[in-house]
């Protein structure tokens, strides 16, 4: 069983106990993992998933696992993810519902700088 996160292969880490006396010895930092059931609404099915506690709170922030898997960054999701993925995109757009859950972030507008104060005298 391994210590990675199935949907942003968050692994364990390593680094050095660094003691009073400034020895140190190499340690591992585990993520945090709990086993918990999503409930897909595109796909109408509880999705068992074993996910880092950081990943939940992303998810949390995008209201639910399908919004979060449509809007995330595909690069950077597990090869399990991509493919659950891509079955709800497929599933979206067969019900012309993508729009509703893509998120689409507006261009910055270029503002001018209005810390510019002219010195009256």
């Amino acid at each position: 069983m391994s210590n990675k996160c199935d949907l942003l292969n968050v692994g364990v880490a390593t680094g050095n106990n660094v003691s009073h006396s400034n020895r140190k010895t190499r340690r591992r930092f585990l993520p945090n993992l709990k086993e918990i059931a999503f409930q897909s609404d595109v796909l109408g099915v509880a999705v068992k998933l074993k996910v880092a506690t950081s990943t939940l709170r992303t998810i949390n922030k995008y209201g639910n696992i399908d919004a979060f898997l449509v809007n995330f960054r595909f690069a950077k999701l597990s090869p399990l993810a991509q493919k659950l993925r891509g079955k709800i995109k497929k599933k979206l757009i067969k019900k012309g519902e993508l729009d509703t859950v893509k998120i689409t972030k507006e261009p910055k507008k270029l503002t001018e700088n209005k810390s510019k104060k002219v010195k009256t005298a």
